[in-house]
């Protein structure tokens, strides 16, 4: 049962579970599917009422329900979508009999990690999406410990996803540099850390079959991490473009200016591209590390080949008014 699939990477996952005819699925969300309408049953995490209706019994739980945009209101809805989601989820699956849950959270709950951060990292998240994300991952956790010997419990943390179709900071980022809009905030050797869409949901569907009963936690990366300034370069290569950056803002002026749109936006209550914390995010280094190498796990796209096919599907190459996906 994938909750929460008919966004981004529960499409992506679906796509990916119907070349495997050992894995039988659907889908379970508060929104149909439009990549796949028949295999979805209506439901939402915050009504357990109609989790027990469309939950089977003795079923494998991947869930990807989750209130993850910067801007949610009002700010209750992370801990009503995700931790209380994760309550509601856990009732069903003692009533019908679920041992198996995936469950994908965040790097998010580890804040503004130490470079190399790995899953023993120290929680310290920085606003509510990491908080109530981790605090899902303790009621799975509570969950699978009632019944250590027959439960299975495998958190996912994922860095940033992107991929065809997807709307979110990457895109908005790759749109910007297509457009020759971007500018470069701060010296740019800072790195990023990045997860390949089809790359995590095959991670997904490996740990759908290759772990024991325990709780189980990986950071998801595709690694090697590009720094902003080879991103940038990367990017104007495959879009045919000049590779030099021509002009950097300091960081100091450029999150002045995100300070005064976050009073901006207080006064007049709309919401805006730019706000201090995307500066800080945009400039810091965000570099995890992953015990995932220490698994015969291998993800099948290269990162460089995953970020050129990305590159090409959005801005190169023309796919009519095939459906999006709006997230950050």
């Amino acid at each position: 049962m994938a909750v929460g699939a008919s966004g981004f990477i529960g499409t992506r996952f679906c796509r990916r579970m119907q070349q495997n005819p050992t894995l039988k699925f659907s889908i379970i969300d508060k929104a149909s599917s439009n990549a796949f309408p028949e295999l979805c049953k209506i439901a939402d995490v915050r009504n357990l009422d109609t989790l027990r209706s469309t939950i089977e019994e003795n079923s494998i739980i991947v869930n990807l329900a989750a209130e993850h945009r910067d801007d949610v209101r009002p700010l209750s809805l992370y801990d009503d979508v995700n931790v209380g989601g994760a309550k509601n989820i856990c009732v069903v699956a003692r009533e019908k009999n679920v041992n198996t849950i995936v469950f994908t959270s965040s790097v998010a709950v580890y804040g503004f990690a130490p470079v190399g951060t790995d899953e023993s990292g120290t929680i310290n998240p920085f606003n509510d999406y990491g908080r109530t994300k981790y605090e899902a991952e303790q009621v799975f956790r509570s969950w699978q410990a009632e019944a250590p010997e027959t439960r299975t419990l495998i958190v996912i943390r994922p860095t940033v996803v992107f991929g065809e179709q997807n709307r979110g900071n990457v895109y908005n980022l790759l749109k910007q540099i297509s457009t020759g809009r971007f500018l470069m905030i701060g010296h740019g050797n800072n790195r990023k850390s990045m997860a390949y869409v089809e790359n995590i949901t095959a991670f997904i569907e490996y740990a759908l079959t290759n772990f024991k009963p325990g709780a189980h936690t990986y950071n998801y990366i595709d690694k090697p991490d590009f720094t902003m300034n080879v991103l940038l370069s990367t990017v104007n290569r495959i879009l045919g473009k000049s590779e030099k950056i021509k002009f950097r803002m300091p960081f100091w002026l450029g999150f002045g200016i995100g300070k005064i749109f976050d009073l901006i936006a207080a006064i007049t209550g709309k919401r805006f591209a730019v706000s201090s914390i995307r500066i800080k995010k945009f400039c810091s280094n965000t570099v995890f590390g992953t015990s995932i190498e220490k698994l015969d796990f291998k993800a099948p796209v290269p990162i460089s080949e995953a970020l050129e096919r990305t590159v090409r599907h959005e801005f190169i190459e023309s796919h009519g008014n095939e459906n999006v996906f709006y997230t950050e």
